[in-house]
């Protein structure tokens, strides 16, 4: 037996085995679990928090984490938000803030009790930093 390729997912990869038998190839799939740890929703968070934080973070990077945050399977957490909206004041860039609030929005799809719980909890944030939601900017009636 011969393992060649893998093909990684998240904590499964397929290993493809090709088996000689008289001669013949014959390509088989088996599964080869990964050992790797598995990340706990908090250091998810966490590390998340902590990419937003950084002090020296620019729009580049910061786009970059918020498309890479959307394109996960997930709404995320609004210390998550909170931090992200802190990097958009950082860089004076507004319209980015509206953009991610837009994008939980949409993320949060057909459970419409969760962008309200959301904007809740970052209300003493979006105050804070002057920032407007998109309903306050009408921007829903478009």
């Amino acid at each position: 037996m011969h393992c060649g390729k893998y093909i990684k997912s998240q904590t499964v990869k397929l290993c493809i085995v090709v088996l000689h038998i008289d001669g013949i190839r014959s390509p088989l799939a088996s599964r080869c679990y990964s050992h790797a740890k598995v990340e706990t929703d908090e250091e998810f968070d966490a590390r998340w928090v902590t990419y937003f934080s950084k002090p020296d973070i620019d729009a580049w990077e910061l786009k970059k984490g918020m498309n890479t945050l959307i394109g996960y399977d997930l709404v995320p957490e609004a210390k998550i938000l909170d931090s992200a909206l802190r990097a958009c004041r950082r860089l004076n860039d507004l319209a980015s803030a509206i953009r991610i609030l837009e994008a939980v929005k949409d993320k949060s799809g057909p459970h419409k009790d969760i962008y309200p719980y959301l904007i809740q909890e970052l209300q003493p944030t979006l105050i804070e930093l002057g920032i407007s939601t998109p309903e306050d900017l009408g921007m829903d009636k478009l």
